[in-house]
């Protein structure tokens, strides 16, 4: 979907300059913090109830409220918008046991809620960043490039395995 908006140039008093949804950033397109929020939030439900994820991250993962905002933070600076987090994600997953068969599984996961809740070009791009990052956390966590990481698709409609229940 393209938007197009008449916003004010910057120091050019009385100028306006038709700017579309392509100009922004991610940050932006996603709807800011309550945009990432909206989709984190059923994303890490979905982690949680998850067969083989789930045990991980309720290990690790005392206060769920917490955690969520500083994933929040995350997200904003990964696509273009304010935020306070620091960086450091890698080794923040060093001492998690991550193996690599966990990378599929929360890729296939990250995938079907981004389809689920974001419009297709910012799931797209979203989608890309997740896998780049995620090529990145796999050789920090594995110690070598993962082999043939690709961008795997979900069917329309098919939820992806490993969830103890199905979500509303």
């Amino acid at each position: 979907m393209l938007r197009i908006s008449s916003t004010p140039l910057a120091g050019v008093s009385g100028k306006t300059a038709t700017r579309t949804s392509q100009d922004k950033s991610l940050y932006e397109r996603l709807g800011g913090r309550d945009g990432i929020r909206n989709l984190i939030k059923p994303f890490y439900a979905d982690i949680r109830q998850h067969a083989v994820l789930g045990p991980i991250f309720s290990t690790h993962i005392p206060d769920w409220t917490a955690h969520l905002e500083k994933i929040a933070d995350f997200w904003a600076r990964q696509t273009g918008g304010p935020s306070p987090y620091p960086g450091g994600f890698g080794t923040a997953h060093l001492s998690l046991g991550i193996a690599a068969e966990h990378f599929p599984i929360w890729l296939s996961l990250w995938e079907f809620n981004t389809a689920r809740h974001l419009a297709p070009p910012e799931a797209t791009a979203l989608n890309a960043l997740a896998h780049e990052l995620a090529g990145r956390l796999f050789a920090l966590t594995q110690g070598r490039r993962p082999p043939g990481f690709g961008s795997p698709e979900l069917p329309p409609g098919n939820t992806p395995t490993g969830l103890t229940k199905p979500r509303p």
